[in-house]
């Protein structure tokens, strides 16, 4: 799920008055206590003031809003702090990418490509795929190589947590695998069927 929140409030030019401090300090308080009931700590959530028809705190700081001092937040990855919208959204952490753990690729989808051959597609959830990877599909237990892994029509020299990818098997038909089927490393903790 959704891990890290930004709150922009818009419209900030269309308040009465205009860029009204009361109406922000309101519209934060009741949306803090709405997040808070959803589970997030409105301590790590930076609230920033907008209006996305003027510009303003989008990308440089208001001259509109005077009140403004800015926005701080508090996460146990430590604090941050800034005044604009672009501010906040640099202060996002991106996501770990669980590449250390076993391989496993659900599948959306299989293809047969003219010239190509069977290709499965879906997006690596945990470890890496690349081109001579012996791979194991579950729950049907076939084993099979990797001869090549691609993104957007370009080949990848791997492919990690995250990526949407397409990779060509080796003597594997379209009919062996299905929408469904997991992915793994065949030397690395092999995905398998539930009993």
């Amino acid at each position: 799920g959704v891990k890290q929140l930004i709150v922009g409030v818009n419209k900030m030019d269309s308040t009465e008055p205009p860029y009204s401090e009361a109406r922000f300090e309101e519209i934060k308080k009741e949306v803090s206590s709405y997040i808070k009931k959803i589970g997030y700590n409105p301590v790590a959530v930076p609230f920033v003031p907008i209006s996305g028809w003027h510009g303003d705190n989008m990308l440089e700081a208001s001259t509109n809003l005077p009140w403004y001092k800015g926005w701080a937040i508090e996460r146990k990855e430590g604090k941050a702090d800034g005044k604009t919208l672009i501010d906040a959204l640099d202060a996002i952490l991106p996501p770990s990418r669980p590449t250390e753990k076993p391989l496993r690729l659900p599948l959306q989808d299989v293809y047969k490509i003219g010239g190509i051959g069977t290709v499965p597609v879906g997006r690596v959830e945990t470890g890496v795929i690349k081109p001579g990877t012996v791979v194991t599909f579950a729950p049907c237990n076939l084993t099979t190589e990797v001869k090549s892994v691609e993104m957007h029509h370009e080949a990848l020299e791997e492919a990690v947590p995250g990526d949407n990818v397409g990779f060509n098997v080796k003597n594997v038909s379209v009919k062996e695998l299905r929408r469904g089927y997991v992915a793994g490393d065949s030397k690395n903790n092999p995905p398998k069927g539930a009993a």
